[in-house]
């Protein structure tokens, strides 16, 4: 029960990295790749109907880890305090500016707000569990810097997928510069993973010999894999394969989350191991239960979403 929570809990985590990664790639590059009000208004609707809806994954997450893991939540979110206060911050910021963009007549504040708020989260999340890998400054500045790249990456790729015209070739052009950054610091950034790092050394997890044999192979795999999948991105952007190119985008947060979590698995908090964290028998097996239920429902109203917004969002009217 404590391992399959475990995977569970990973993969709300990777979900809401996928989803909301293209969510706060958009939101940063809105103002920057649109020439004018109508554009702008184009570009914030290919994630209008689902950005609400993605951030569930981060209320999920975080309520499975409260529940399974309560000393793992303690100690994460007392730790990192501050960064994920800033977190909040910036997603209050950004969905007040989503919400209220159509109802002022000056919209400067409002795409500030959706910028900033989009930034602060994308570089957050990645310093943090960076900082929970490796505890070391330069290792957290490193993983905020490549979660920021591949969220406008990732960003830049969804909008060149989901719009036309202009936009879209705009979109395809900042997807080509974003993955020219993205590329090399991820590169850096993910060979620090699987006992390969030298930016702090081991961290919270213990590194690949806390990891063991089986999650430092996965993790060794998963971390370059990643990076070849990044550069595969920028390959099909290239040449106009857009849909392939967000598989990849979306392959690579995948694969990182995956290497990520292998490195976090036998201690996800110094001195403290899984079991250590884990709540009782009882409270895991009725939580199965209920995730059993809800979980499929939950996930087929959100892919029947994404299916009812699929077509390419056009200038509005």
């Amino acid at each position: 029960m404590i391992e399959l929570w475990f995977v569970i809990i990973a993969f709300l985590w990777t979900g809401y990295f996928v989803l909301e990664g293209f969510d706060f790639g958009v939101g940063m590059l809105a103002p920057f790749v649109s020439r004018g009000d109508g554009e702008q208004r184009q570009a914030l609707q290919t994630i209008g109907p689902v950005w609400d809806g993605n951030e569930v994954w981060l209320i999920t997450a975080v309520g499975a880890m409260f529940a399974a893991f309560p000393a793992w939540y303690a100690g994460m979110f007392s730790s990192f305090y501050l960064p994920v206060a800033l977190v909040l911050v910036g997603l209050i910021v950004r969905g007040v500016g989503l919400e209220w963009r159509g109802k002022v007549t000056n919209t400067f504040w409002c795409d500030a707000g959706i910028v900033a708020g989009s930034a602060l989260p994308a570089f957050l999340w990645g310093a943090v569990f960076a900082d929970m890998l490796f505890a070391g400054g330069l290792a957290a500045l490193l993983g905020g810097v490549f979660s920021l790249a591949v969220s406008v990456l990732h960003g830049a790729v969804f909008l060149a997928l989901r719009t036309d015209g202009p936009l879209r070739a705009r979109a395809r052009t900042a997807a080509l510069a974003a993955s020219a950054v993205a590329v090399p610091v991820g590169a850096l950034a993910l060979s620090q993973v699987g006992g390969l790092g030298f930016l702090g050394g081991a961290g919270f997890s213990g590194g690949a010999d806390g990891a063991g044999l089986l999650g430092g192979l996965v993790s060794g795999v998963a971390a370059p894999a990643a990076a070849l999948a990044l550069a595969a991105a920028a390959v099909l952007i290239w040449r106009r394969r857009e849909g392939w190119a967000f598989a990849a985008t979306a392959g690579a947060i995948v694969l990182v989350s995956v290497a990520v979590f292998t490195e976090l698995a036998p201690m996800p908090l110094p001195g403290l191991t899984l079991a250590e964290a884990a709540s009782g028998p009882y409270t895991l097996t009725m939580l199965s239960w209920i995730g059993l239920i809800a979980l499929p429902f939950v996930l087929l109203y959100q892919g029947w979403t994404y299916w009812v917004f699929r077509k390419r969002v056009l200038i509005p009217a």
